[in-house]
């Protein structure tokens, strides 16, 4: 196993949660407009359904972002979406220390991601992108790829 340095645990207190009801937008404008918004710099976009006045079914999309991307955030929003208004709250994130290890299977290294609180990992995952990458390689298939990784990190 090969180690990257960590990032250590603290509290954010410098995010903004952004928010938007829609409705009358299409699947692939929604995912443009998640496209647009990482781009920009938010930290986590996401969507989830819900019904609005006179039961209309629409789209709740929720945004993070650090505050001084605020300003870029609701220009895309106004710009890109059918929003007339949007709701934005200052949010305090808690980060976990963060460490990378490199595992190696038998089709080649995949990274793991884990979390550490108060001195103690608890939570590990292998970086999507390495297991994809390696399952495309080697024609096999991904689930097979994150089965070996498990067992070499247990």
């Amino acid at each position: 196993m090969v180690s990257h340095p960590p990032n250590h645990e603290h509290f954010d207190n410098q995010m903004v949660k952004m928010e938007v009801n829609l409705d009358d937008i299409s699947g692939e404008w929604l995912g443009y407009v998640m496209d647009l918004l990482f781009e920009a710099g938010a930290n986590d976009v996401f969507y989830t359904p819900i019904y609005m006045k006179k039961n209309r079914p629409g789209i709740l999309l929720q945004l993070l972002c650090s505050k001084k991307k605020v300003s870029r955030m609701k220009e895309i929003l106004f710009k890109e979406t059918t929003t007339l208004g949007l709701r934005y709250f200052p949010l305090t994130v808690h980060r976990l220390e963060r460490s990378f290890v490199k595992i190696e299977t038998e089709w080649g290294p995949v990274t793991i991601k884990e979390g550490i609180h108060e001195g103690q990992i608890v939570q590990r995952a292998p970086e999507y992108e390495d297991c994809r990458q390696i399952a495309e390689q080697h024609g096999i298939p991904l689930k097979k790829v994150y089965e070996q990784v498990w067992k070499a990190v247990q």
